[in-house]
Order: structure tokens, then C-alpha cells, then sequence
């Protein structure tokens, strides 16, 4: 990895110790964000919540990115990448202690609140070092960096589900929501706070870490990058004159809608099995995820263009979809014994594509980036924080697909809300990302 991280910018020898702090941010990211993987079913059960009610995580969590992108654009002009990273980290830090309150009280509008504040620091946070990523070294091995980024990033996605099982849900092998409802009233009180209470040491754990990534970020060398000229030289007055940015945040809004279907999603399904370890499947969707990272670094300019690995990902999402929608009962079966549930001889249309989804897309937003930001010049910075605002699709579109499941369609049936995302994100590769005019 050091040797990855060392190729990322040939021309400056100082370029590793920058990006193993940016690293560290994104391991960050990673972490955070898919947390929400485990909190959905957890807090579903905690709060007693539907589906629908309960993938109001991701929609609060995400929105946050569309409400705070532009506001955390200006604070960056203002204080600089690295004293606008250090504010994103001290938000964190105070969204993470909200969770304290949240669990004491078990209300589901403060988690919600705790949620929407990590939701808004990781703004900033993303909106500097993306665009960081992209600038710090040549234009064509971009993909290749932000797929090293992308690689520490989703193995704490792999991370985070073990270690919330294992300092949360240790121990409670009956945690489910049948278990609990069968319970009478005052032993489930007694059993939620209980479980509730398992919270405050993490939470306050990860605040005290934030805190202390403030001084690390506050008191680094972080150098500046500088926005080049466009090299068309035609005047433009704003970034929506840019058609491959535009789109490329359209792409961005229906990539990170499957993205967080996948990854989060899949613990709801697992807990509707009844797989004991369904707070943890979000693991298998972020290692494909990692794998397909390695891919992208080995393969990206070597062998494929960045706009080549874009299409191959968004034909092999859709597939994965298909494979959702029209798992057979035999492919069930082998996906059973692939991932040890012998315990259920039929997986009733398998959850394999779902985590084969991380594999299929994980390159879509490593080639985006460099895609979308193309020779934009002094619009780059706002550029960064229009694509930022995509993120809003892991909000939308996670709250579509639980309405879908919660209407009588299942939760099988709702992963077809993928299929036009996938589509879409197709369209940039084969043409969106080529447009730099409207007419």
C-alpha cells in the first residue's frame, strides 16, 4: 500500500506523507459511513421502525451532503483545505457525542440529528479531499489514486460492521425482532436499555479520536493545489456551462443511490432471513468493494481508460440487479453454502448479487472524478461541491427502495429501483462524460 501511495504523485517527494494523511481521512469516511449498515437494523429494532422508517438513516445522513455541500464550499475559500478539514473532523466529533443522548433516551429524531451533524462534517471533509486526490498528481492515474483512497475507505467499511457487532451486539445471539416482540413489556424496556447502553463507550471513543484528528490535520503541512486555466480557452461564467460536470453529479446522485442500497440494504435483508449475523453483512458488500479497487489500481491506465472502466462497472451493476430481481432457488442454494448459511437449506432469492453489487460499481466513483472535474479550472472547487451534492443519492433513493418494500412489493422486488441507475451512469460513460457543450 505504501508503494501504491508512493506512485501517486511521481513529482513531488513530499506527496506521502500529505496523502498518507488524506488516507487517514478517508479510512475515516469509511468507517462513519457504513456504521449505517449496522445501525438500520439495530435501530429498527431499538426504535421499533419499519423499513421505510428506518432507512431514514441513510436519507438523513446523505441529505446532509446536498444541505451543507455549497455552505462548506465557501468555508473552504475561506480558511484553506486544511483548516476547513480540521472544522469538518470538530463537527464529527460533537455529531458523534449526540449518539450518547440518543442511546440513553432511545429517540430516534436525536440518532437522526447525531447523524445529519456526522453527515455535514464529512461534507467538508469529502469536498476538499476528493478534488485533492484528483489534483495532486497527472489527470490520466487519477482514477488509480482515488482508487487507492477507495480501497482504505471500504476496508473500514469492512471494518466498521464487525467492530459495531462485536462491541454492540455481543452476547445478545436473540437480538431480533421477533425475540423482542415476544417479550412482555417491562423485561423488552429493561432488555432495549440494556442494549441501548452498549453505545455510549464506542461513541465516546470515536469523539475523543476526531478530537485528537483535529490537532493531527490543524498542525500538518498540507500543501495547497492550484486550479489550472482551462486549456479550451472559451470564457465560462459558471459551472453549469459544464456538461460533463453536470451529468457527472447526475451519475455521482445514482451511483451513490445503489452504493448504499448495496451496502446497507443487505443487513435488512439478512435480518428478514433471520441470519443471526445480519449486522455484519455489510462486510461482503465493501470487501467486492475493496476487490474491485485493487482492480482499478492495477488496471487503470495500464490496460483500461478510466472512461472504459466506468462502462464495464455500470454493465456489471445491472447485472448484478438482474441476478437480484431472477435468482433462481438453485443459485440460492450455492449462495447459502458460500457464505456458510447451511442453517437455511433455500435462500428465497439470494443475497449474493446484492454484496456482488460492491464488486460491479466499485470503480464508478474513482473514474467520475477525474471525468467530471476535467478542465474545469477556477470553477473546480465548486465543481467539487455540485458532484459533493450527488450524494444526495444515497438519501433518495435507499428511502425509495424502502417505500417500495414496505408497499407489499418485498424487499427483493425494490432492488429494480438499481436497474435505471445503473442505466443512467451507463449513459455517462458512453456519452455524458464526452459533452463539453449543451449545443
Amino acid at each position: 500500500m505504501l508503494v501504491s501511495l508512493e506512485n501517486i504523485s511521481s513529482e513531488s517527494k513530499g506527496s506521502l506523507l500529505p496523502m498518507a494523511i488524506i488516507g487517514l481521512l478517508f479510512f475515516i469516511f469509511g468507517f462513519v459511513t457504513w456504521l449505517n449498515g449496522s445501525l438500520i437494523p439495530f435501530l429498527k429494532i431499538l426504535c421499533d421502525l419499519n423499513d421505510f422508517q428506518a432507512l431514514f438513516v441513510t436519507f438523513v445522513f446523505y441529505i446532509a451532503y446536498t444541505v451543507m455541500a455549497l455552505p462548506m464550499s465557501f468555508i473552504l475559500r475561506r480558511t484553506g483545505y486544511r483548516d476547513g478539514m480540521a472544522i469538518g473532523l470538530a463537527i464529527m466529533a460533537v455529531a458523534t457525542l449526540v449518539f450518547i443522548p440518543a442511546a440513553q433516551t432511545g429517540s430516534y429524531p436525536i440518532f437522526l440529528l447525531g447523524l445529519f451533524g456526522l453527515g455535514g462534517g464529512l461534507t467538508i471533509l469529502q469536498t476538499a479531499a476528493n478534488p485533492y486526490v484528483v489534483k495532486v498528481g497527472p489527470v490520466e492515474s487519477a482514477a488509480t489514486r482515488i482508487a487507492v483512497m477507495g480501497i482504505i475507505n471500504k476496508s473500514a467499511g469492512v471494518l466498521a460492521p464487525l467492530v459495531f457487532t462485536a462491541l454492540v451486539l455481543s452476547g445478545l445471539t436473540e437480538f431480533n425482532a421477533e425475540t423482542v416482540a415476544q417479550l412482555v413489556e417491562v423485561d423488552r424496556t429493561v432488555k432495549m436499555e440494556e442494549v441501548a447502553n452498549r453505545l455510549v463507550a464506542p461513541y465516546t471513543a470515536m469523539a475523543v479520536l476526531l478530537f485528537l484528528l483535529v490537532g493531527l490535520v490543524k498542525f500538518s503541512r498540507l500543501p495547497d493545489i492550484e486550479d489550472e486555466a482551462p486549456v479550451d480557452g472559451k470564457p465560462k461564467s459558471g459551472i453549469w456551462q459544464f456538461p460533463q460536470l453536470v451529468l457527472g453529479a447526475l451519475a455521482l446522485f445514482a451511483y451513490m443511490g445503489v452504493e448504499v442500497i448495496a451496502g446497507d440494504t443487505i443487513g435488512l435483508y439478512g435480518e428478514r432471513l433471520g441470519l443471526a449475523n445480519f449486522a455484519s453483512l455489510t462486510s461482503y458488500t465493501m470487501a467486492f468493494m475493496v476487490v474491485g479497487y485493487l482492480v482499478g489500481v492495477f488496471a487503470i491506465p495500464r490496460f483500461i481508460s478510466q472512461q472504459q472502466a466506468l462502462l464495464g462497472s455500470a454493465i456489471a451493476g445491472g447485472l448484478c440487479v438482474i441476478g437480484v430481481l431472477f435468482g433462481s432457488a438453485e443459485s440460492s442454494a450455492i449462495a447459502g453454502a458460500l457464505w456458510g448459511w447451511t442453517a437455511i437449506p433455500v435462500v428465497p432469492d439470494t443475497v449474493t448479487f446484492v454484496a456482488l453489487m460492491g464488486l460491479a460499481h466499485a470503480l464508478v466513483w474513482p473514474t467520475i472524478w477525474p471525468l467530471a472535474l476535467d478542465n474545469l479550472g477556477k470553477f473546480t472547487a465548486q465543481g467539487s461541491a455540485l458532484l459533493i451534492m450527488g450524494i444526495a443519492g444515497g438519501a433518495v433513493i435507499p428511502l425509495a427502495f424502502g417505500r417500495i418494500a414496505g408497499a407489499g412489493g418485498g424487499i427483493v422486488n425494490a432492488y429494480w429501483i438499481a436497474l435505471p441507475c445503473y442505466l443512467f451512469i451507463l449513459f455517462y460513460a458512453v456519452k455524458g462524460c464526452r459533452l463539453r457543450s449543451w449545443m
